[in-house]
């Protein structure tokens, strides 16, 4: 039962309900029996019951979907610990300061994990007056281009869209700048880290 809602996680967040098959079926006007094809694999929860089915359980409906619970230990927001996820189909940018579920075109987006850049992915950073000037030497077709840049500050973060076709630059301001990253669509993510001082 791996289609859109597991069996298992169903049964698994019943019990830590500490509902029966029976409780939980009651709550949905469904009958035990089919609460018991959802658990077991052999039947699927009808998609108008997976909003209550979710309410009943206590979890988000991505959580359900996921297959696992999010659990944010992160109170303060680090921006540190920043998560960075990309739709591969529209292009997207989600960000995150701590675990998250996250989808977006109807699939769920896996974290970037951000690589020392190589030489192909080296970008130039410079001081201009208050910011800092990112470029990459970089082609930008549609097939193969720098999607976006980034920069992490102390106190937020701030996100330059880029287009195939165009310039792969960006400029940030240098106070708490602590890191930069960028995208290429074929390569991932890359990340720099800079002097939040702007020394």
């Amino acid at each position: 039962m791996d289609q859109y809602v597991t069996g298992t996680m169903i049964k698994r967040l019943r019990e830590k309900r500490g509902l029966t098959q029976q409780e939980l079926a009651e709550l949905l006007r469904v009958s035990d029996k089919a609460v018991s094809k959802w658990e077991t694999g052999r039947g699927y929860p009808d998609i108008t019951l997976v909003e209550p089915l979710a309410a009943a359980l206590g979890v988000s409906v991505i959580e359900l979907f996921s297959g696992e619970n999010v659990v944010n230990t992160n109170r303060a927001a680090n921006l540190l610990r920043l998560k960075l996820y990309r739709c591969p189909v529209c292009g997207n940018v989600i960000q995150s300061t701590g675990e998250a579920v996250v989808s977006c075109c109807g699939l769920r987006l896996p974290a970037l994990e951000a690589e020392e850049p190589d030489e192909d992915h080296a970008p130039a950073v410079r001081r201009s007056e208050d910011e800092y000037y990112v470029s990459l030497d970089h082609e930008m077709t549609r097939g193969h281009h720098i999607s976006f840049l980034a920069a992490v500050r102390d106190d937020g973060w701030e996100l330059k869209k880029l287009y195939p076709e165009g310039p792969a630059e960006a400029r940030f301001r240098i106070a708490g700048t602590r890191a930069v990253y960028w995208c290429c669509n074929r390569h991932g993510l890359f990340k720099k880290d800079v002097d939040p001082r702007g020394l």
